[in-house]
């Protein structure tokens, strides 16, 4: 007999909190490019290549980590995540060589994310939440991903201005530990004794199935360019904005307002899961976020532009994650939801390499950001064409397949 499902608000409130101490931490590390590689002597690159790595480390080891967590549970990867990452920003804090950087910052703290996010508490949302209410449900955790970007960026911010980038970080690996109590809210009791959840494929089943299904090969493509975008954006335009001249705390606020915007964006894409195609809202935001920066690079550069820009863009930011998880859902089932979710982010991820290291290159290479933001417009006119073919019903499994 399968144990009583956690209820939805003790779901929702440990998941919720844990996004935001984990999301709000790593939105804000654009806010420290500038005094690393002044303080250290390096190029951006160096700084692009180790968060290039973070994102990529992110997204291959959630694979890994929403395996675990489907068979096992959450409890354990999220509080060995969150131990993981205070490693990781101590390491940020201190290294003085950009291959030790990298490993830090990339590999350490990328692993940290990958256990402590979005994959993971996904997984136990779709395990414990009735399936009319879980498109809401995601929405409502990545809303919380957002806050935490609008109520610990401006906080980072000011760590650095008072008290030093270094010690900044080593409070915010303090702030990584606050995790650990909250992951126990989401211990899942049916994942492992008598109660177990039944599953009626193994692994490798689920994933030849996912791979062989266009459909999931156009969400991970689609999501390929989410990563591209906003973690170009998220590292780089605090320095764009200063290269133009504008003062740091606009760069301080733009950031705090995607995140402020992106509460209400992703909440709403959430809700709009059960009455529109996801296919749809998803086409629409990624056409939606071309329009935005294209309207951004004619406009004069002013504070004013920022925060228009910063508003709109928030509104888009990560509302692309909760009808990409919930279509997943919605096909393959929840029994491989963690691990499945892990492939997509993994090309989410893949593009965040990508975005943020030919952000740093480029910018190295021709003093400036202009190539990376036309990539931006044109990848995402792209996405919101590979989104629409999507086919979001339920697959059928003839026979079903055993363990």
């Amino acid at each position: 007999m399968q144990n009583k499902p956690l209820s939805l608000t003790q779901v929702l409130l440990c998941g919720a909190a844990i996004v935001t101490l984990s999301m709000g931490i790593r939105h804000g590390f654009g806010l420290w490019l500038q005094p690393i590689t002044q303080a250290q002597g390096w190029g951006r690159e160096e700084f692009a290549f180790a968060m290039a790595i973070q994102n990529l480390s992110w997204g291959f080891m959630g694979i890994f980590a929403g395996m675990v967590a489907d068979k096992f549970g959450a409890f354990r990867v999220i509080a060995l995540g969150a131990m993981v990452y205070g490693v990781g920003l101590l390491g940020m804090a201190w290294a003085t060589d950009p291959w030790v950087f990298a490993l830090f910052t990339g590999v350490i703290i990328g692993t940290a994310q990958a256990g402590t996010t979005y994959a993971v508490i996904y997984g136990v949302i779709g395990r414990n939440v009735p399936a009319e209410r879980r498109s809401w449900a995601m929405g409502v955790a990545a809303a919380a991903g957002s806050f935490g970007q609008f109520l610990m960026v401006p906080v980072e911010g000011l760590l650095i201005s008072q008290m030093g980038w270094q010690t900044a970080l080593v409070i915010l690996a303090a702030a990584a530990m606050l995790i650990i109590p909250l992951a126990w809210g989401l211990r899942e009791p049916g994942l492992n004794g008598p109660g177990q959840i039944k599953r009626d494929q193994t692994i490798g089943q689920a994933l030849k199935e996912a791979f062989k299904y266009p459909s999931f090969q156009l969400l991970m493509a689609g999501y390929f360019v989410c990563g591209f975008q906003v973690v170009f954006i998220g590292v780089h335009m605090p320095s764009y904005l200063k290269d133009h001249g504008l003062a740091p705390q606009v760069a301080s606020y733009a950031l705090a307002l995607i995140g402020l915007f992106n509460v209400f964006g992703t909440y709403i894409a959430g809700t709009m899961g059960p009455k529109i195609a996801k296919k749809n809202i998803l086409a629409s935001i990624y056409i939606g976020r071309s329009a935005a920066i294209t309207l951004f690079l004619l406009a004069p550069l002013t504070p004013t532009s920022v925060y228009i820009f910063s508003a709109v863009i928030g509104l888009l930011w990560l509302s692309t994650v909760p009808p990409t998880n919930a279509a997943v859902a919605q096909i393959f089932g929840v029994a491989h939801l963690s691990m499945l979710s892990g492939f997509i982010f993994f090309g989410h991820q893949i593009g965040s390499f990508m975005g943020v290291w030919l952000g740093g290159y480029l910018y190295d290479k021709t003093g400036s950001y202009d190539v990376v933001w036309y990539l931006a417009i044109a990848l995402g006119i792209f996405a919101a064409l590979a989104n629409l073919p999507v086919r979001e019903s339920p697959i059928t499994r003839t026979p079903p397949q055993t363990t």
